[in-house]
């Protein structure tokens, strides 16, 4: 495992356009706290770089644009803080994201759950091919809780019925039911799909880019008028993670059993 992320995050720069792939094809891409630094600190980098306008985030291979977090990585949880700090992370990174100066396009392939959808909830657009599944299955899967700020994106997105119906009964939803949702923009063939996300880049790259910063700025600011200050969903995170449901959760996905709920 790479100590930076640089082997598990690749970044490619291809005259004014930025390739960032998620590589962990073995385990469907799945983030690791590494990818996650290496993700922060690469948003800094591509702001500062004029060459690029705009940033297309993928996975590699053909399994997966990002199945979540490693879950290997919460076998480490003990104490209150580590959840706090796993979700703090998480809303460093994805704000980090969200604010990147330029257009931000999720190019999606298969599983595109739980923190993937997270960090494709924080892009500007997402174009996705037919064989996408899209969800944050945890309360089926962990019986962990995600952010504020990532519920709140979702809210976003799809509505209040429709994020519960996300969250709550924990739906894998495929390509038209994404669609119909607005977790994508569009649903593209396979073998058409990066010639899309390029004929979208290309039209951006007519219009005003002033125009596109400032209207990209204003939705974000708008948005986060309406979040909670930080540490006013701590409670509901820690009811959670600190659960005796989740850490048998955990052991059981890692061990590849099902979990058994008992509420406590």
């Amino acid at each position: 495992m790479s100590n930076d992320g640089r082997d598990e995050l690749l970044v490619r720069e291809e005259e004014s356009l930025a390739f960032v792939t998620f590589n962990r094809p073995q385990a469907r891409n799945a983030m690791t706290w590494s990818m996650y630094d290496r993700l922060l600190a690469y948003s800094e980098e591509v702001d500062r770089n004029d060459a690029i306008r705009a940033v297309i985030f993928t996975g590699a291979g053909d399994q997966a644009f990002v199945a979540g977090t490693d879950i290997s990585q919460f076998q480490t949880f003990h104490t209150p803080q580590d959840p706090l700090a796993y979700e703090q992370r998480m809303d460093r990174v994805l704000d980090r994201l969200e604010r990147i100066g330029k257009p931000t396009i999720a190019m999606i392939r298969g599983y595109c759950t739980g923190g993937g959808l997270a960090l494709a909830a924080a892009c500007d657009f997402r174009y996705a091919t037919p064989d996408v599944k899209m969800g944050i299955p945890i309360a089926r899967t962990l019986g962990n809780c995600v952010s504020m700020n990532n519920a709140a994106r979702l809210l976003d997105l799809v509505g209040p019925a429709r994020a519960k119906e996300v969250l709550m009964q924990a739906r894998l939803f495929e390509a038209d039911d994404a669609l119909a949702l607005g977790l994508v923009n569009e649903i593209v063939p396979g073998d058409k799909l990066e010639a899309r996300v390029r004929e979208v880049v290309r039209t951006l790259g007519t219009l005003a880019p002033l125009t596109l910063r400032a209207s990209k700025e204003a939705i974000r600011r708008l948005q986060a008028k309406r979040r909670l200050a930080p540490g006013e969903g701590e409670d509901l995170i820690l009811s959670c993670y600190m659960s005796e449901d989740f850490k048998s959760a955990v052991e059981a996905f890692v061990q590849r059993r099902p979990p058994v709920w008992q509420g406590r």
